[in-house]
């Protein structure tokens, strides 16, 4: 068959004998501060609206937190051992410190500069205790004495008050007293634990606003009355901190007797782990941070001096006070499924043919539908589910526990380890095990990314599989943000090979061959390095090769190297990765005929999407795996084909071409390995710009007019 994306003509192109054996790849961490810099040029966008903008900021804060707590423990810490600390390059720390204190740099020049005037111009202001009248000094005062004094309890240090224990992320002051004691000591230095229940931002009553709406910052709050804390004592130098912990669980599961025991025992310590960054205002006095950095071991490149709130991740509050529906994103309504549209059963509408949900541009609710019909049919014998991420939502809950009490068989896999939700996960499990499901956490040693659902029902005599696959979580929330494929189907094959790895899930026992879904740790890496060495053959005896690939990241070295391999063959390889990609794109000589591109949009770009073709074959597949090596190699992951030719032809153009041909917001690569915001090219006739291209903005009003 023809292939339908648009073709490149490849660039210097080389034998076989001619490859290199080596790239100087992109650093891995280098390349995710990247994708946070390109993150936040949105909320620097004149043309989004305020409170978004605001929301951008808040997600790169959240974002660098997550790369601290994972990603910089072995950068940062004087306690680290030596021989971890001469593993790493002393230049490639350097530099990424370096790139990371620039980061924090733009976003609180960002939000000092730009954003605070902005909010200004429309009476929006959060102010400071020199800007309030006695009116609004009065009145935070009360709130002061009401709401927050009784909650805070400050320390001073001495021999029988040491440093207390802070808590990850948490907002701290640190104080310099002169004068005595009650005891006539004289302890310099205490320490204000601010507690998580405050709120970090308070609107002040209108009749103090006028028509202006302000607020005041929690931490303006207890600057403002420190010394009311230490009556007898003179207030000296202060300094609001934060410091932030490597908080990555790390538990050996060969020797635990029970993993989610052994889990939630260690979600207890976790705000209390090895410290790697350490915020402070930028006022704070030299010889108050070398204190700080002294207990928390950390050298000066761990310090951040900041021009305001030390935790920006708080700044979202502001979105739900303000609410203002004229400063976000006009509401964009996801439709029902347009495939679902007019069937009363979901599972009659699979008897004819798969079913493709792009979600956010269609509703998740057609994934519930299909659960709940599943959970309301009597001829449904069982329902199997993997959750990874569920969110807060409980209408999967609900209808788990429906189909229990229905006596239907509930079997689900819960990943305990999924990172930041493992305390979530640990309570669906508990939950689940409560109302009688069946509850496995998948294979020691590996986590479970794969995202599937199926359901057995009586047909006659035999017994009939219906599944849904997806590239994204079981989380209606998400599902509304993030763009994901979700595959309904009752191919035999497909439904056997899902019935096949829940076995293996819930026994470890070998499975028979898989007839289409393509499994890792066991498969994936090799059949998609098989699959790039078949193109790239084809291309040296001058076949036609092409590679599409979209995905969150790109890091796998041997999957990368066989990309470069093709590309030097003369494959045409566009990949469109959101957030890292280690693999340089149109190194003269190296990577002529790869091109790299990342879009940052309104919705998260999650979905991932492999395209192959060879003269006229082509082949779709879609996953739950980035092509990183611990998804290839540490991970339970699904591939599956798209074999309806309609179907994969709709993805094609939706999740594919319409992503490359994008101008607004998609970012390229260069030989640098920098990116730059992509320009409208021009058209060979008039010689003049063609019509900016947003893919996400092209999907929603293609849905909406679909709907309409």
């Amino acid at each position: 068959m023809q292939n339908p994306v648009a073709p490149r003509m490849p660039m210097n192109a080389k034998s076989e004998n001619n490859i290199p054996i080596a790239v100087d790849w992109i650093d891995r961490d280098m390349s995710l501060l990247a994708f946070n810099a390109r993150v936040l040029h949105w909320a620097a966008r004149p043309d989004v609206p305020l409170l978004e903008r605001l929301r951008y900021l808040c997600i790169v804060s959240s974002n660098l937190d997550e790369f601290f707590e994972v990603r910089a423990a072995l950068y940062t810490s004087l306690a680290q051992p030596k021989a971890a600390l001469d593993a790493i390059d002393a230049k490639a720390q350097e530099a990424l410190s370096r790139v990371a204190h620039s980061l924090v740099e733009d976003q609180y020049a960002l939000y000092n500069d730009v954003l605070l005037p902005a909010f200004a111009q429309e009476g929006i202001r959060i102010v400071s205790h020199s800007e309030r009248s006695l009116a609004q000094q009065r009145w935070v005062k009360s709130f002061f004495e009401a709401e927050v004094r009784p909650l805070l309890l400050p320390v001073g240090l001495d021999p029988a008050h040491p440093f207390p224990q802070v808590a990850n992320k948490s907002l701290n002051f640190i104080v310099q007293l002169s004068g005595v004691d009650a005891f006539g000591r004289n302890n310099e230095i205490a320490i204000v634990k601010v507690p998580r229940s405050l709120p970090r931002f308070i609107r002040l009553p209108d009749r103090l606003s006028g028509k202006r709406t302000l607020f005041v910052s929690i931490s303006s709050v207890i600057r403002t009355h420190l010394k009311d804390l230490f009556p007898g004592r003179t207030v000296g130098q202060f300094s609001q901190f934060r410091v932030t912990r490597h908080s990555d669980l790390s538990v050996d599961e060969e020797d635990v007797k029970n993993l989610r025991t052994a889990l939630r025992q260690g979600l207890e310590h976790r705000n209390y782990g090895q410290s790697v960054r350490l915020e402070v205002s930028a006022s704070c006095a030299a010889h108050l941070s070398d204190l700080l950095l002294r207990q928390f071991e950390l050298p000066p490149s761990a310090l951040y001096r900041v021009r305001g709130p030390v935790n920006l991740v708080r700044l979202t509050q502001l979105i739900a006070l303000v609410d203002q529906p004229k400063w976000l994103f006009a509401h964009y309504q996801a439709g029902y499924p347009q495939q679902l549209a007019g069937h009363i059963s979901i599972i009659e509408r699979l008897q004819a043919g798969d079913v493709l949900i792009h979600q956010p541009y269609e509703s998740f609710d057609g994934v519930i539908a299909f659960l709940r019909e599943a959970v309301q049919d009597p001829a449904v014998l069982a329902i199997k589910q993997t959750i990874y991420r569920t969110g807060s939502d409980k209408v999967l809950m609900d209808l788990l526990r429906q189909a229990v009490q229905r006596g239907k068989e509930v079997t689900v896999v819960v990943e305990l380890k999924a990172r930041f939700d493992e305390e979530a996960n640990i309570d669906w499990a508990e939950k689940l095990e409560y109302i009688g499901a069946q509850v496995v956490y998948g294979i020691v040693g590996l986590k479970t990314h794969a995202k599937m659902l199926l359901v057995s029902r009586r047909e006659g005599r035999a017994i009939r599989h219906y599944a849904h696959l997806s590239t994204g979580n079981y989380n209606p929330n998400t599902a509304r943000l993030y763009t994901d494929l979700s595959y309904l189907t009752c191919n035999p094959k497909i439904t056997q090979d899902i019935e096949n790895v829940f076995g293996l899930l819930a026994n470890q026992s070998r499975i028979p061959r898989l007839n289409k879904l393509i499994l890792a740790p066991f498969h994936l890496q090799h059949k998609l390095l098989e699959w790039i060495d078949t193109i790239a053959h084809a291309a040296r005896a001058g076949t036609t090769g092409r590679i599409i690939l979209k995905m969150n990241s790109l890091t796998d070295e041997r999957l990368m190297e066989a990309l470069v391999r093709a590309g030097q063959a003369g494959v045409v390889i566009d990949l469109i990765i959101r957030g890292a990609c280690m693999l340089p794109a149109q190194r003269p000589g190296v990577t002529d005929n790869i091109r790299v591109r990342s879009i940052i949009g309104r919705f998260l770009e999650h979905s991932r999407v492999y395209y192959f073709a060879t003269g006229r074959d082509e082949w779709l597949y879609l996953a739950s795996a980035d092509w990183m090596n611990r998804n290839m190699l540490r991970r339970v992951e699904l591939a599956w084909p798209v074999e309806d030719f309609a179907l994969r032809q709709r993805i094609v153009k939706e999740c594919l071409q319409t992503y490359l041909d994008d101008t607004v917001d998609a970012w390229i690569q260069d030989v640098s390995g920098h990116y730059t915001l992509a320009q409208p090219t021009k058209a060979r006739t008039s010689g003049k710009a063609k019509t900016p291209i947003s893919a996400q903005s092209q999907l929603m009003a293609q849905y909406s007019a679909t709907r309409a």
